[in-house]
């Protein structure tokens, strides 16, 4: 593949938020460590006190990883490498998308595999393990059960309830013979089926099988997979757990930073509730609330008083499940974590973390916005070739191309505006002596003046579309490369899942990407 480089400010497709944060607007200082760059590693290296235990770290995930049998020796060497001090983790973390979901996923491991790649060539005397932190407690199922390759959406359909990493997947053989069936029969769409085959009919778990499927694809790179869903990790988390819910810390510092960003023009990302925590059991994940004096599950008959609930938070913090904004805490409480990588919405949301990061003393990592990609295939270039357009001109609205397209090669004069400023020229005078004979017609004379604009300006447009019509084939070019290139009007990687690529490019589809992601240079890439 080639690469070409961009602004994100170009793509127009990002928010304000993120320009600002990759501008390092002062403004955005106080609710991040430091704006991400070599220095900054070093800074945070040096300052980083990690006081989770590493051999309970280490020894959850061999357990976790005793049913994959494809462990590549950077794998093995990653993970036996955090009991040691000197390792720290990068870490970005999704849902359980079934087969990985949109592109994205597949952007936010590579982006976190380059960071620990490059850290290590700048600080060698250190370790720094790339880590995929699977959202196996989120609830959400209709965000999770399909993807879509070309235009095609594929589902799995079942009632699903509870944490989505505990989901049998016994149900899914028809939702995987559908993805199985778009690949084709070419090798790697061969290699690809017997992938995603194993993955969702030799794991029981929607988390297990997530973990096969990413393990392949990323194993040899060095990932490792966290289900952070443990009793012996959430129980390093139990005075959080227990402050939190009982105290409503976070509630009340999160709001405060909310306020705070919005003075500054960042609206909030997610809304703190009075206790950030759902109490999970295999079919079930609610959220806990204090009622009456009680600390109720919803839609259940289950309730503690104080006393009972710091004894069932300490004998079973398993059934405490983080909501969106105390999992990152949960996360920098059990791994040696620098920085998260994560999108724009994601960034947005831990500017409104790092007080509560504060309030209980837990080290707040880099926030590192992931690498992001359009991937253009030989048709998609050779169109925008023939058409004079550069890979800069398709964030352009497609009205506007096209506009554009047959302004510059038209032979014609589509434009009405000489005509109207003669027009224009017209009115003047005539107001001007309707004025001297009643100067209460004044305003009927500019009545008519902007209904003629209006009828003006409408056989301009169709004189364009008149003009369209004789460029017709370029007009379908110019739709066909951004229905390719933005499937459903927004970015490809938002949307479009991996497979297809992988069934052109194989196993050099991950490796073209690992050669062409800068982590740290925050650019637009466009690969072709």
């Amino acid at each position: 593949m080639k690469v070409q480089y961009i602004d994100y400010a170009q793509t127009r497709c990002f928010s304000s938020t993120v320009t600002r944060l990759l501008n390092h607007d002062e403004k955005i200082k106080p609710f991040i460590n430091q704006f991400p760059d070599l220095k900054s590693f070093e800074k945070i290296i040096s300052e980083r006190k990690f006081s989770g235990n590493r051999k309970n770290l280490v020894s959850v995930l061999e357990k976790q990883y005793q049913n994959i049998l494809n462990q590549s020796q950077l794998l093995k060497e990653n993970i036996q490498s955090l009991k040691a001090e000197n390792t720290y983790t990068i870490t970005t973390g999704h849902q359980l998308n079934i087969f990985t979901g949109p592109l994205y996923f597949i952007f936010k491991i590579v982006s976190a595999i380059n960071l620990a790649k490059e850290l290590k060539k700048s600080f060698p005397d250190k370790n720094f393990v790339p880590v995929y932190w699977m959202a196996t407690e989120d609830h959400d199922f209709e965000e999770i059960n399909h993807t879509y390759i070309g235009e095609k959406k594929i589902s799995w359909k079942m009632n699903a309830s509870g944490a989505t990493g505990r989901l049998n997947t016994k149900t899914f053989i028809q939702t995987l013979n559908e993805y199985k069936g778009i690949l084709g029969i070419s090798a790697n769409a061969q290699k690809l089926g017997e992938i995603v085959t194993k993955a969702y009919t030799h794991y029981d778990k929607l988390s297990d099988a997530t973990r096969y499927l990413a393990n392949e694809l990323f194993g040899e790179f060095g990932l490792v997979i966290i289900d952070a869903d443990d009793k012996v990790l959430k129980q390093e988390f139990v005075p959080i757990i227990t402050q939190d819910i009982i105290a409503q810390n976070s509630f009340e510092q999160i709001t405060k930073s909310s306020a705070a960003l919005e003075h500054i023009g960042i609206h909030a990302q997610v809304n703190p509730r009075e206790i950030n925590f759902f109490y999970l059991t295999d079919d079930l994940r609610e959220r806990i609330v204090f009622e009456e004096g009680k600390y109720q599950v919803l839609n259940s008959e289950i309730s503690f008083s104080e006393a009972e609930l710091k004894v069932e938070i300490q004998n079973h913090p398993e059934k405490f499940s983080p909501n969106v904004v105390m999992r990152p805490l949960y996360q920098e409480v059990i791994l040696p974590n620098l920085a998260y990588i994560g999108g724009g919405g994601e960034i947005a949301y831990w500017l409104q973390l790092k007080s509560n990061f504060d309030f209980y003393k837990v080290d707040f990592p880099l926030l590192i916005l992931r690498n992001s990609a359009i991937l253009a295939n030989e048709q998609a270039l050779n169109k925008l070739n023939k058409l004079g357009l550069s890979f800069e001109d398709v964030f352009t609205a497609t009205d506007e191309l096209k506009k554009t397209y047959v302004q510059n090669h038209t032979t014609h004069q589509l434009d009405l505006e000489t005509e109207w400023q003669q027009i224009e020229q017209v009115f003047n005078n005539l107001k001007n002596r309707v004025s001297k004979i009643d100067s209460t017609l004044k305003p009927s004379a500019e009545a008519v003046e902007v209904r003629l604009k209006k009828a003006m300006d409408s056989l301009e447009k169709k004189l364009m579309r008149a003009d369209k019509r004789n460029h017709n084939e370029a007009m379908s070019d110019i739709e066909n490369v951004k229905k390719q290139l933005f499937p459903g009007g927004g970015l490809q990687e938002r949307k479009e899942n991996f497979a297809l690529f992988y069934v052109k490019y194989g196993d050099d589809f991950i490796k073209e990407l690992i050669e062409n992601f800068n982590p740290l240079d925050f650019k637009f890439s466009i690969l072709y």
